[in-house]
């Protein structure tokens, strides 16, 4: 397969300007000019989607700069270390969601049982509304 950056954009679900920032990052090869124009093929596709599915499972773009570097043959250790790491900070932000979703079921029902000002309005204005002086940041 041989495409423009258009249909390597195109076929890989991103922007041609997404594509263009991947090569000014390093993560994607700036092919030649062949008679004015590049041509992108196959292996640029698959290197793009890895980009891709790499952000969807979290890395960001200096991990995914690292895991294209790895020889799939050799460094398990380090793939999995960089894994596992990721998990780590993915694990600290279910933790987060999950108490500032208590935080805010807290004020909804605190919302919910009062006659008087609303626990969840005052607790954005840092009033810190309802029972315990609740703040949504929790």
């Amino acid at each position: 397969m041989s495409t423009t950056i258009a249909g390597l954009a195109r076929s890989s679900g991103v922007g041609v300007e997404t594509v263009r920032f991947y090569q000014r990052r390093g993560l994607l090869e700036t092919p030649e000019k062949e008679g004015g124009i590049r041509r992108y093929g196959d292996d640029h596709v698959r290197r793009l989607r890895f980009i891709r599915s790499a952000q969807a499972a979290g890395f960001t773009l200096d991990q995914i700069a690292e895991l294209l570097t790895l020889d799939s043959g050799l460094d398990h250790a380090r793939a999995q270390a960089l894994a596992l790491s990721r998990i780590e900070a993915l694990d600290a932000r279910i933790l987060e969601l999950q108490r500032s979703r208590a935080v805010l079921a807290g004020l909804a029902r605190d919302c919910a049982a009062s006659a008087g000002p609303c626990a969840i309005i005052a607790a954005f204005e840092g009033e810190g509304g309802g029972e315990g002086g609740r703040e949504v940041s929790e």
